[in-house]
């Protein structure tokens, strides 16, 4: 079922359809059966039970007996689903009037696909107060009994589902099935911190033992799985199923059975994503199963077993047992006991292989050559890519430079030039300034002797004048 010598997992469709051929999904937590068929199985199991229980004095109970008792256990119960919707053992009047609950109806059908705060809005409206009433006393109820075992709780949420349902029995099924959604998200987003991973179940111990087995096979590599990985003409960048691994991980922060279902099936949209870029060919249900495993192996996805026991008890019945939500449920219930159960020939190891493996004293050599030869290639494209543009980056500094150096070349013989002109009047204002200063020593003995060659001449001719005077 689990395994082929070429593709490694391999499940038919018919495999994951129900033991019962209800036409519904199965899931390996109920055996191969639907929710409906288990449920089913499990109260008549629980019936014969009580049929073969002898009575206090050791003998067998009598037909007359156990009707007796079945009617009077009937009784009690229809008491106790009486109490928990109405808040009382018998349910009040009906206190609206045709016209009331028509107008009520009417704005239900008026409802958008996913519009959860008008479904608020709606059930708050005094027209809705019976409505909200049973929610609330069912609530209250469930609170104050949460320490009940979780199997019974999850009856009387089940319970609660049906008989909500039927107040909207003349409505198309699609309707009917949008405002249970809205009803589950209400009352599972209150119920989660009391019913969530309950005490009365061993669910805590099966999540630490399930993240132990991930955690010892976290040597696995895609090849081992036969998952197809991008070929060296595709450039990935990172881990193409990174986003299905990381819509896994985020299963564990919601609160409604819905939401955690919304994340599973995030996940294997992703997977497929992911397949079809790494491989060139369609991928099909194989392909899909080995990577759902890969991501599980990947993620280890905190508390899963307690998130998909959550979904199991108090989702919505025909979200896992029809549609797409239910399909990429059942497939990860698939992967979670491949898991479990995973050994040598499913991997198309030996025994002597997969226990070395599992021991460290073996290391996948050849998924690893590979890889480091994937991160090698992909190494040496970005080192090229960073050369090319580093060298780009020199030529254009060098164009750069060279403009630079050009400019200062000009600017250069524009200053020496310049200087050569500053120098050259230098040069001539000094040559000017020595002319000046020799011609004035030249000139000034000349002149003493013309002076006093002109006194000479004066007294020689003035003396007689003088004197006759």
């Amino acid at each position: 079922m689990w395994t082929d010598k070429q593709r490694g997992i391999r499940v038919s469709q018919e495999e994951l359809l129900c033991k019962n051929a209800c036409g519904y999904y199965g899931n390996p937590v109920w055996q191969g059966f639907c929710s409906k068929c288990w449920r089913e199985k499990a109260r008549t199991a629980g019936a014969s039970r009580q049929d073969t229980r002898p009575s206090n004095d050791g003998t067998p109970l009598t037909f007359s007996k156990f009707e007796v008792k079945k009617s009077t256990e009937k009784g009690r119960r229809i008491n106790t689903m009486r109490r928990l919707f109405w808040g009382s053992p018998s349910p009040p009047k009906r206190q609206e009037s045709s016209e009331s609950h028509a107008n009520v109806l009417k704005a239900y059908q008026s409802l958008e696909p996913g519009d959860f705060t008008g479904f608020l809005k709606i059930l708050k409206s005094p027209s809705s107060q019976r409505l909200q009433s049973r929610c609330t006393a069912f609530l209250n109820t469930m609170e104050a009994y949460h320490d009940l075992p979780v199997q019974k709780l999850s009856d009387l949420v089940q319970d609660f589902y049906q008989s909500f349902a039927e107040y909207f029995s003349g409505f198309p099924e699609a309707q009917v099935t949008q405002i249970m959604e809205h009803v589950e998200k209400l009352i599972m987003t209150r119920l989660h911190k009391w019913v969530f991973c309950h005490d009365s179940c061993d669910d805590e111990q099966k999540d630490l033992a399930l993240q132990r087995r991930i955690r010892s096979l976290n040597w696995i590599t895609p090849q081992m799985l036969s998952v197809p990985f991008p070929d060296k003409k595709t450039t990935v960048t990172a881990d193409p199923f990174l986003p299905a691994i990381t819509a896994i991980i985020e299963m564990d922060a919601k609160r409604a059975p819905q939401d955690k279902l919304a994340c599973v099936s995030k996940c294997s949209q992703h997977v497929f994503e992911a397949l079809s870029t790494s491989n060139s060919e369609p991928a099909n249900a194989d392909d899909f199963l080995s990577g759902l495993v890969y991501v599980v192996l990947k993620a280890n996805p905190p508390r899963l077993h307690s998130n998909m026991q959550y979904v199991i008890r108090f989702g919505l019945p025909h979200s896992l047992m029809a549609g797409e939500s239910g399909y990429y449920f059942t497939n990860l219930s698939c992967a979670v006991a491949f898991i479990d159960k995973l050994d040598g020939p499913a991997l198309n190891l030996s025994p002597e292989e997969f226990e070395g493996y599992m021991l460290r004293q073996r290391a996948p050599r050849e998924g690893k050559r590979q890889q480091v030869a994937s991160d090698a290639q992909h190494l040496l494209e970005e080192l090229t890519g960073r050369q090319e543009k580093l060298d780009q980056g020199m030529d254009a500094l060098n164009m750069q430079l060279q403009t630079w150096v050009k400019a200062v070349h000009s600017q250069l013989d524009e200053a020496t030039a310049q200087f050569a002109l500053v120098q050259k009047e230098i040069t001539a204002q000094a040559e000017i300034s020595q002319v000046f200063s020799s011609s004035s020593q030249d000139a000034s003995p000349q002149g003493d002797e013309k002076d006093e060659s002109v006194l000479a001449f004066t007294d020689q001719h003035a003396g007689p004048q003088a004197t006759d005077c």
